[in-house]
Order: C-alpha cells, then sequence, then structure tokens
C-alpha cells in the first residue's frame, strides 16, 4: 500500500512538471510602442496569445515557453494603419501569420528571470534575452527590438518609424 502511495505522489510531482500550464488568453497580453515622425509614439497590441508554458521557480531546468502571437492581430486603433501593417510592407502575415518565441533557457538573476530563445518574426529568427518578472501565476516581460533586424518595414525608413521596437507581455497561467 505505501509502494502504491509513494508511485501516486511522484507521478503527480512528476506530472506537474512536465505538462504545460493554460494561458488565460482573456487577461494575457502582447503590447508594443514605435515612435512615429520622432515626435509620436504608436501603441498597439497583438492578440492570439497561444502555445506552451511549463514554468516552475523550483526547477527552471525543466521550465520551457513555447508561444507564439497571431500577426493578422495587430491594433494600433486605427484600422487603416493596421491593415498596411498586415501587408507585406510590414508583417506580410499571408506570408508570416505568426511570431513566435521559443526558450532554450531560463535562468534566476538577482531582479527576476531571464528567458533566453529564439523570436521568429517575418521569416526571421534571432536569439534574444527577455527579463521576466513572476508573480500570482504572472510573466511580465519586456523587450526591446530592432524592426530592420526581422526585415519590417525596411522600405519605410527610419524617420516616418523609429527602428526600436518596446514589447511589454503580460501572461498570465492558469
Amino acid at each position: 500500500m505505501t509502494k502504491k502511495f509513494n508511485l501516486f505522489f511522484f507521478f503527480i510531482f512528476f506530472s506537474s512538471l512536465v505538462f504545460s500550464q493554460e494561458i488565460d488568453k482573456r487577461n494575457s497580453s502582447i503590447s508594443f510602442e514605435i515612435s512615429n515622425m520622432l515626435v509620436n509614439t504608436v501603441e498597439g497590441s497583438f492578440s492570439g496569445f497561444t502555445g506552451e508554458i511549463n514554468f516552475n521557480e523550483n526547477n527552471l531546468s525543466q521550465s520551457q515557453i513555447n508561444v507564439c502571437i497571431d500577426a493578422s492581430t495587430v491594433n494600433t486603433g486605427i484600422e487603416k494603419r493596421d491593415d498596411h501593417l498586415r501587408t507585406k510592407d510590414f508583417f506580410h502575415v499571408e506570408k508570416y501569420p505568426k511570431i513566435c518565441f521559443t526558450s532554450t533557457n531560463i535562468i534566476r538573476n538577482n531582479t527576476g528571470y531571464f528567458a533566453e530563445g529564439q523570436l521568429e518574426m517575418h521569416g526571421v529568427k534571432k536569439n534574444v534575452k527577455i527579463p521576466l518578472n513572476y508573480s500570482n501565476n504572472t510573466l511580465l516581460g519586456s523587450l526591446v527590438i530592432n524592426r530592420f533586424d526581422y526585415e519590417i518595414g525596411v522600405d519605410s525608413g527610419s524617420f516616418n518609424i523609429g527602428k526600436k521596437v518596446y514589447i511589454s507581455i503580460k501572461c498570465v497561467l492558469m
């Protein structure tokens, strides 16, 4: 009887390390900011947050983040601009429908965590390091990317639209 009891708890413990946590799509978000004409800031967001996350503070070597967002859900509050962002001038969502991040390593530091991995956008993969904080089943992160590194809007220059994109991540786990 004791062996069965121990085996049961081992299975429960092991299962919690292996199976991913579900993303609360209603309360999770990806938002961004980019300069416009060097004086304005355009704010926007993406929805369609999907993927698998297994985040265990006590076993970071088994933790994994593999998430994507639907590039066609870009929303800046101006429909005409959003439609243009979906074209091949920018995200080319027909050819590149997803923006994805896959972690290779999650490490703890003095202020929280870092998720190292590959960000794939517009057919380009780049290694990135995303600082994260974790509290109450919520991962908060931010990073800055150069849109030219991902070949997004390269023909638009950098005067009308800035090069740096500031991205904020809120991922609520259930």
